[in-house]
C-alpha cells in the first residue's frame, strides 16, 4: 500500500517531504465554522504514499476513517524564500491526491495528525501528473466519487490561498526540493467512508487546451484485521470527533440539539434560518400533482394572472413532474469586486442548498443567461438528500447528465459546463425573484411538468387546484367523445346540450 509506483510522472525519489494545509477552500471553512487569517500546515510521511488501484485500512475497531479529495502539487525545481509571483516557475505539475485520516486518532495525536493521516496508503496520488505549463492555477478543478456519486466538486479560483502563496510562505523557512509535495486543501463534501466503498478523485483544468486530467484515482476502503496493541492510544471517538468526521450531526446520526448544533456548525441556534413558508397541505399536493400546467395557466388566466408562466425551462428528464413551496435564490451580473465580497465561502448559493428544506422548490433568478451553469452535481445532491421537491433556474445547469440522473426534478435552459463565476454573483435568498419572466415570491407553490412551470400565489393554490381537477376531469370526457367518433363542434368546449349529457352521465 505503500509504494507509489504508477504515479505517472512523479519523481521515484523514495523520500521528500508531503505537506498538507489544513483549511483552504471557502466552503470547507463554512463547514468548520472558522476561516483562518493564513494558511497552517501539517507533514505527512512518504510511507503513506500509495497509487491507483490500491487499497487503504480502516484498523480493527475503528469507526471514522474519512477522505479530502485534494489537488496536489509537485515541486519540479528548488525553492527557497521565493516571492509569490515568481513561485509557480518552481512547479512540475499537479494530480490528484486522497488525504485520508482516521478522525479515532485525533485526540491523541493532539494536532501532529502523525498517526490520523500518516498510515500506509493513506496518501493516494496520482495516476497522472499534469505539466504545471499547461494549465493556470486558478483554473484547476478537483471532484471525488464515493461509490459513483459525487461527493465533492470545487475550483481552485476559490481557494482562501492560492498555490503560490502557499509555496512562496513555505519557503520562507524550509527549502522545498524537486520531488515535494503540497497537497492544497479539501474542500466541502469530505465524509466518512467504511469498508468496500470505492473513493476515486480526478483533478483537470475543463477550460484548458484539450482539458488535461490527472484521470481519476481510485482507492477501495478494507477492513483491517490486526487490532492495535497496548503500546499506545487505541481508537477513541466522541460527538465532535462524529461531526468533524461526516460533516454535520445529521450525517453523523446524531440528535438535533443545542450542543450538537454549536459543535457542529460553530455558531448559535439563532443564527440559523427559520423555515421560510408553511407546507403545502397534503390534499393541495396532490390534486396539483394529477393536473397539468396547461389547465392551471387557464384557471389563473380566468383570475387575470398571465405571467405566472416561467419561460424558457424545460426539465432535465422527460415525464418529470414537481409540485412544492418556492425558496428563492437570486444571482446578480458578475462583477470582479462582488464575486470576491460575495461569491465565496457559505455564499448564498450554498447557503439555500444547504438549508431547503422537504417539499421546497428552489426557485433561481439567473437573469435569463444561460452561458454558465447555476447549479451543478454537487448542490443537486445536497438539495435532493435534504428533500427538496426540485430546482427551477432561468440559467444552465452543469454536470447536466448527473443531474439529470438523481431523482431531483430540475428545469433549466439547458446545459452549459461553465462554473459560476463566469456570469454571476450568487446575492440573496427568500426575496421576491423574476425567474423566466414570471415573478416569485417566497412560499408561491411551483408546478412543473412536461409543458413547463407555473407559479401559483400561496393564496389562489386551493381553489385553483379544485377547479383544475374537475376541469381536467370533464376535458377527460370529452376526450372520449372524440375517440368515439364526435365532432368537437359545441363538444369542446361544453354546449348546453353536450353538457347536459355531461352532467347526467355524472350523475349530477
Amino acid at each position: 500500500m505503500s509504494s507509489h509506483q504508477g504515479i505517472e510522472g512523479l519523481p521515484n525519489s523514495g523520500g521528500g517531504k508531503i505537506i498538507a494545509v489544513h483549511l483552504n477552500y471557502p466552503s470547507r471553512a463554512a463547514q468548520r465554522g472558522r476561516t483562518p487569517e493564513h494558511p497552517s500546515y501539517f507533514l505527512k510521511p512518504w510511507s503513506s504514499v500509495s497509487g491507483t488501484g490500491g487499497t487503504v485500512e480502516r484498523p480493527a475497531g475503528a469507526e471514522l476513517l474519512a477522505f479530502e479529495g485534494e489537488i496536489a502539487i509537485i515541486i519540479g525545481t528548488a525553492a527557497r524564500r521565493v516571492r509569490v509571483e515568481d513561485a509557480w516557475q518552481h512547479v512540475s505539475g499537479v494530480t490528484a491526491a486522497n488525504d485520508f485520516g482516521l478522525y479515532d486518532l485525533r485526540s491523541a495525536d493532539k494536532g501532529s495528525n502523525l498517526r490520523s493521516k500518516g498510515g500506509d496508503g493513506y496518501t493516494p496520488l496520482g495516476p497522472s501528473v499534469i505539466p504545471a505549463e499547461q494549465i493556470d492555477p486558478a483554473a484547476l478543478r478537483v471532484r471525488t466519487w464515493v461509490n459513483g456519486v459525487v461527493v465533492q466538486d470545487d475550483t481552485s479560483d476559490t481557494l482562501l490561498f492560492p498555490f503560490a502563496q502557499l509555496i512562496a510562505d513555505l519557503s520562507q523557512l524550509s527549502t522545498l526540493e524537486p520531488g515535494d509535495v503540497i497537497l492544497t486543501g479539501t474542500p466541502a463534501g469530505s465524509s466518512v467512508v467504511v469498508p468496500g466503498d470505492v473513493v476515486e478523485v480526478e483533478v483537470d483544468a475543463p477550460t484548458a487546451p484539450g482539458t488535461p486530467t490527472s484521470g481519476r484515482l481510485v482507492t477501495t476502503v478494507v477492513e483491517g484485521t490486526e487490532p492495535f496493541g497496548g503500546c499506545g492510544a487505541k481508537p477513541a471517538v466522541d460527538d465532535h470527533q462524529r461531526i468533524e468526521a461526516w460533516g454535520d450531526a445529521a450525517a453523523a446520526g446524531l440528535p438535533f440539539d443545542e450542543r450538537i448544533l454549536s459543535l457542529s456548525k460553530g455558531r448559535d441556534r439563532d443564527d440559523l434560518p427559520e423555515r421560510v413558508a408553511e407546507p403545502l397541505d397534503p390534499t393541495v399536493a396532490e390534486e396539483l400533482a394529477s393536473v397539468s400546467t396547461a389547465t392551471l395557466s387557464a384557471k389563473l388566466r380566468a383570475r387575470g394572472y398571465t405571467e405566472v408562466f416561467i419561460e424558457g425551462v424545460h426539465a432535465s428528464r422527460p415525464g418529470t413532474r414537481m409540485v412544492g413551496v418556492a425558496r428563492t435564490l437570486r444571482f446578480v451580473a458578475y462583477r470582479p469586486d462582488l464575486f470576491a465580497e460575495r461569491g465565496n465561502g457559505f455564499n448564498a448559493q450554498k447557503r439555500v442548498f444547504d438549508t431547503v428544506e422537504a417539499g421546497e422548490v428552489i426557485v433561481i433568478e439567473a437573469r435569463g443567461e444561460r452561458g454558465t451553469g447555476t447549479v451543478g452535481d454537487v448542490l443537486a445532491l445536497r438539495a435532493q438528500q435534504r428533500g427538496a421537491a426540485g430546482v427551477v433556474t432561468d440559467g444552465g445547469i452543469r454536470d447536466a447528465e448527473q443531474v439529470a440522473a438523481f431523482d431531483l426534478p430540475t428545469f433549466s435552459q439547458g446545459p452549459h459546463p461553465s462554473v459560476l463565476g463566469r456570469r454571476h454573483v450568487p446575492w440573496e435568498t427568500d426575496v421576491a425573484v423574476t425567474c423566466g419572466g414570471a415573478t416569485v415570491l417566497p412560499g408561491d407553490v411551483i408546478v412543473g411538468d412536461g409543458d413547463g412551470v407555473i407559479a401559483i400565489p400561496r393564496a389562489l393554490a386551493a381553489e385553483v387546484a379544485a377547479e383544475a381537477v374537475v376541469q381536467e376531469a370533464e376535458d377527460a370526457w370529452i376526450a372520449e367523445q372524440v375517440r368515439g367518433g364526435a365532432a368537437v363542434d359545441g363538444l369542446f368546449p361544453l354546449n348546453a346540450d353536450w353538457r347536459a349529457r355531461y352532467e347526467s352521465e355524472q350523475g349530477r
